[in-house]
């Protein structure tokens, strides 16, 4: 009597378990919901504070992503930097070597939500990180002169 070989191993029954499974689900926009627009707790709102020095009269704005909205004067703008920025809010590591270079007086912070993750940052451009920092998102700080 001549052996059968089976048509689907053991081995093979997984690999289609895990190819089923890699089409099921929702499309995920990195917003945490599937219809294109970010779920109630995703939202951000964010108020920004920025000061031409730390004794300077501050400006103040809010701002909503998707959609861009507040009163930030260049609310898109900010939105698209907030998006292309890893991490904006992360503070600079207290271990981090910088460059002793001085950008300025400028001061900024930033509280409220991030896509739903809460948000209270500082911004300085006291030394190279600080200025890289900021650069990353600077459409969100406006004209702070």
């Amino acid at each position: 009597m001549p052996y059968r070989t089976p048509l689907i191993t053991t081995a093979g029954l997984a690999c289609l378990a895990v190819i089923a499974l890699a089409g099921c689900g929702s499309e995920d926009n990195g917003g945490g919901s599937p219809s294109g627009t970010l779920s109630p707790a995703a939202q951000t709102r964010l108020t920004v504070e920025v000061r031409p020095s730390p004794q300077g009269t501050p400006k103040t704005w809010t701002l909503t992503c998707d959609p861009p909205g507040g009163t930030h004067p260049r609310a898109a703008a900010a939105c698209q930097a907030l998006a292309k920025a890893k991490d904006p809010f992360k503070p600079v590591p207290k271990d981090a070597i910088c460059t002793e270079i001085y950008g300025g007086d400028q001061v900024a912070t930033v509280t409220g939500t991030w896509r739903g993750t809460p948000v209270n940052a500082r911004f300085t451009r006291l030394n190279g990180c600080e200025i890289d920092r900021w650069e990353k998102v600077a459409p969100l700080f406006g004209d702070p002169a």
